[in-house]
């Protein structure tokens, strides 16, 4: 009979341990990308609605849950100190209550509609800007031209995002009036 190693088995197992959490935060990192993919994607609807001046119910729903869903799977991230990620995830937070206080128990009445409207595209925003920096950072061509972000092309990056997101806010303030709700 040979004799158990419990060295090695105890190194066994913490490497399994250490692989088994490396595919978890895979896998939380996919799901978190995901969602952030989703709110930007129903944002963007959301925001060309009420540049249109339609309200969008579902499409509504989906970008106010899926953009607090990131927000908030963002704290989750095994970080060391505090992050501008985590800056970021703090000041989003208060701008989806708001947005969703508009929405839905104010209903836009009043100056609830420019509320829920800017606040909306700031929530966008949000999203967006993140996905410029993560664009930067992972994708080999846009890294290549500015692996410090603090490049030219990442700065000008940001502010047309910035500039578009004003120019958007504005535009629906304007347009988006929907019509109130009515109760039969």
């Amino acid at each position: 009979m040979r004799p158990i190693n419990r060295q090695a088995r105890a190194s066994s197992q913490f490497k399994l341990s250490k692989r088994s959490n490396q595919l978890i935060l895979q896998i939380y990192t996919i799901i978190h990308t995901l969602l952030s993919l989703i709110a930007i994607f129903t944002g963007l609807i959301v925001v060309f609605g009420m540049l249109a001046g339609n309200r969008l119910n579902g499409w509504t729903k989906w970008f106010l849950f899926t953009a607090v869903a990131t927000t908030i799977t963002g704290f989750f991230f095994p970080f060391h100190g505090f992050t501008p990620g985590i800056g970021l995830g703090i000041i989003s937070l208060p701008f989806l209550a708001l947005t969703i206080f508009a929405r839905y128990p104010k209903q836009l009445a009043g100056a609830w509609r420019w509320i829920y409207v800017i606040g909306a595209v700031i929530c966008l925003y949000f999203n967006l800007f993140v996905a410029v920096v993560q664009s930067f950072e992972k994708i080999p061509a846009l890294h290549a031209m500015a692996p410090t972000q603090t490049e030219s092309p990442f700065k000008l990056t940001q502010l047309s995002v910035l500039a578009l997101s004003i120019v958007f806010a504005i535009v629906a303030v304007i347009r988006f009036r929907p019509e109130p709700v009515r109760v039969t």
